[in-house]
């Protein structure tokens, strides 16, 4: 179980996140959505302690997260995986070595140091790009791959972090309809196999509720919605999201992800190439 209990995050006189209680169940999956400046990306980097709470506890288990320091909170961090609407990859980095950067928490610093990962690791990291489609770009640098493959690459590296919870901050707010629903399958993927707890912002209404069982939506830094994607009806999203400047309601297509085009598919398996295996040297 993972909760949070009465949590608030200041900046100065901003509140950015304002006393926001709920748990999670282990294996669910959790859409978080509200207007920019919600307070949704702060309530990510809190559970996974790139910010601390100004107030408020944070609790996995029978572990107070808020608390962790040293050694701790670094094996949090590990157990809590990030991905990030900016993929945050070393583009000069090939691939294979980008998503094996997802041990560092689980070796020695000499072992990181020097760079030295075990054939073991080699072959775990191409499985996850094989998992996600993209294992014929094992050797390229991370810089030249599109969007959505820098995005299934920083997933692919999130795995190697053998996750209990997996926490995904806008992971598709800059991808096309098509590289979008890929990225979110493999969430989902993940979610329903290894029974991965994750939470996601999103600012897509149609895909919060293609995806997540569980919708929470926020406005000024509070949880105002907390139900399924079949509760959240006109009046959530109104509660959520208020009314534009002219008073008019929101219009729901103005966020919608649906695939329009199918002709400029970003191919999973975009073009043939020598086996991953023998390009790593295993």
């Amino acid at each position: 179980m993972f909760r949070l209990k009465n949590v608030t995050r200041r900046f100065g006189e901003r509140v950015a996140v304002d006393d926001v209680t709920f748990d999670i169940p282990q294996g669910q999956m959790v859409g978080v959505i509200g207007r920019s400046g919600a307070g949704k990306s702060t309530m990510l980097r809190m559970i996974n302690r790139l910010a601390d709470p100004s107030e408020g506890s944070i609790h996995f288990n029978d572990i107070e997260v808020s608390s962790l320091r040293g050694s701790g909170l670094r094996n949090w961090q590990r157990d809590c995986a990030m991905i990030f609407q900016q993929f945050n990859l070393v583009p000069r980095l090939d691939v294979l070595t980008n998503v094996l950067l997802g041990r560092l928490n689980h070796r020695s610093t000499t072992l990181s140091i020097l760079n030295l990962f075990t054939r073991e690791e080699r072959i775990m990291a191409i499985a996850a790009l094989e998992r996600l489609g993209i294992e014929q770009t094992a050797l390229q640098p991370a810089g030249t791959l599109s969007g959505g493959q820098q995005q299934r690459v920083a997933i692919a590296r999130a795995l190697m972090q053998n996750p209990k919870m997996l926490l995904a901050d806008e992971p598709i707010a800059s991808l096309d309809p098509l590289n979008a629903k890929i990225v979110m399958d493999a969430l989902r993927d993940i979610n329903e196999r290894e029974g991965i707890t994750v939470i996601t912002n999103l600012h897509t209404l149609d895909t919060a509720r293609a995806y997540c069982e569980r919708i929470i939506g926020m406005a000024h830094g509070r949880v105002v919605f907390d139900g399924s994607a079949r509760e959240l009806d006109s009046e959530a999203v109104r509660t959520i999201y208020g009314t534009g400047a002219d008073g008019a309601e929101i219009d729901e297509s103005m966020t919608s992800t649906a695939i329009r085009n199918p002709a400029k598919q970003d191919n999973i398996k975009e073009s043939a190439s020598p086996t991953p295996l023998a390009l790593a040297g295993l």
